[in-house]
């Protein structure tokens, strides 16, 4: 799949360190314009509705964490990993919170500490990504559980 190019930078697109480029973005809001993605991982607390590429569900209820955590640091570094040659989008409800926790995961795997990880994501993403005290201790836990 070496073929496929990333996004273009815009509004919604993290660039982490590498270099890798994630559109994250709010369900609730129409498609932005662009080519889709190649892989799609959303974050919801009900099966999400169908999509013409292929996809992800991460059972994950609004302002709380993911059902299984030992799935989504799967699914996360899959993410993160295809990243590197693939259009990445991830996503929940209003793409703040669940969406900002989950970018804030890949970049504790793409290298920046996770300490520092909320600070990245809220610089470069959303001003108001990763909503609750539980979602900032969880990235702050994630290397731990998903950092080979």
């Amino acid at each position: 799949m070496g073929s496929i190019t990333g996004w273009e930078p815009a509004a919604g697109v993290l660039r982490l360190p590498s270099g890798r480029l994630v559109r994250g973005r709010g369900l609730r809001r129409p498609l932005p314009a662009g080519p889709p993605p190649t892989l799609g991982v959303y974050l919801l607390g009900r099966t999400p509705p169908p999509v013409a590429w292929e996809s992800r569900w991460l059972r994950w209820p609004d302002f709380w964490l993911p059902s299984d955590r030992r799935q989504a640091a799967k699914t996360l570094r899959e993410a993160w990993e295809r990243a590197a040659s693939e259009r990445v989008e991830v996503a929940c409800g209003g793409g703040r919170g669940r969406t900002g926790t989950a970018l804030a995961c890949l970049a504790v795997l793409d290298g920046v500490p996770a300490d520092e990880a909320v600070g990245f994501v809220r610089r470069h993403y959303d001003k108001h990504a990763v909503e609750t005290p539980w979602q900032r201790r969880y990235v702050g836990r994630f290397a731990v559980s998903a950092v080979p």
